[in-house]
């Protein structure tokens, strides 16, 4: 590989392997925060309907199933929002440990590639 400044370093099958398990990586962690920030959104809506659920004064309320529109007791509507919020926050705290874990993969590879490679590879998102 000829850079600009004239050093030239070999490109092993390894490099390689690490320089495409970065590109993966790097993907996944843009997936990721796609993820998390659609999971937010969906814990920030499930915590506004429970506190609209609070300030109301009827029995029964309309609760989406699906498509559908269903009258449904006041009670069972709270409980369903609160097994729904469980259900976000810990796919949400999955979501989190992953990015941890590929960013520290992440970091290990840039080391690696850096280490070797120098100024003649980018791995930087502009």
């Amino acid at each position: 590989m000829q850079q600009g400044g004239g050093s030239e370093t070999e490109v092993t099958w390894e490099d390689q392997q690490n320089i495409n398990k970065f590109g993966r990586l790097n993907n996944r962690f843009h997936e990721l925060e796609d993820e998390i920030k659609v999971a937010k959104e969906s814990n920030d809506n499930l915590e506004d309907a429970g506190n609209e659920l609070i300030l109301t004064d009827e029995d029964v309320v309309r609760f989406q199933i699906g498509e559908v529109f269903a009258h449904v007791p006041k009670e069972e509507v709270e409980n369903r929002i609160e097994e729904m919020k469980e259900v976000t926050s810990k796919r949400l705290e999955k979501l989190y440990e992953e990015k941890e874990s590929i960013l520290a993969q992440m970091s290990e590879l840039k080391q690696i590639l850096y280490g070797k490679f120098k100024d003649s590879i980018n791995l930087e998102e502009d």
